[in-house]
């Protein structure tokens, strides 16, 4: 059973990987990297914001990203993912839930995103209101295993925390 103080938390978990390739922008947390490829979407195929997204949208017991921003509607082609994430916010606003920490993983094997990670998180921070202390981003490779590992693809992981908003 629930008490009021655990009702009043929501966590959600974001999962994405699309695969790389040369002629597209890589943007990874809405910062365009440096790199001679990039990640092939509909979007603009940020894996970390659609992570994101499906985390902030599963806390709040609202629909998936593949549902509320289809491939198949041209709408969203080539969009900024910072929308998706914008509009989860919104979702989980009007539930009376607000963010209150961010937890990520890049998973990739190139580019290395060591010298990117501190710009990638602020932005992440503004996108969903929250203090840049309270969003972790962390940079990991699959040591040359499986797609990612073959430089095929980037993943993403997410967790969030919602909590009852005070206002």
């Amino acid at each position: 059973r629930l008490t009021d103080s655990m009702a009043a938390c929501r966590v959600g978990l974001g999962y994405d990987i699309h695969r790389l390739d040369s002629g597209r922008k890589l943007v990874l947390g809405g910062i365009a990297i440096e790199s001679d490829v990039g990640l092939i979407g509909h979007s603009d195929a940020d894996v970390l914001l659609h992570a994101i997204t499906d985390a902030i949208l599963g806390a709040c017991g609202e629909p998936d990203i593949g549902e509320l921003f289809p491939p198949s509607d041209d709408t969203w082609k080539d969009a900024s993912s910072d929308m998706f994430v914008r509009e989860a916010v919104h979702r989980a606003s009007c539930k009376g839930l607000a963010v209150q920490n961010v937890d990520t993983v890049i998973i990739a094997e190139r580019p290395k995103l060591r010298s990117w990670k501190e710009s990638i998180r602020r932005n992440v921070a503004e996108m969903v209101g929250i203090d840049a202390d309270y969003v972790g981003i962390k940079a990991k490779s699959c040591e040359g295993m499986g797609p990612v590992g073959e430089g095929k693809a980037i993943e993403a992981r997410a967790v969030v925390l919602l909590r009852q908003s005070s206002n």
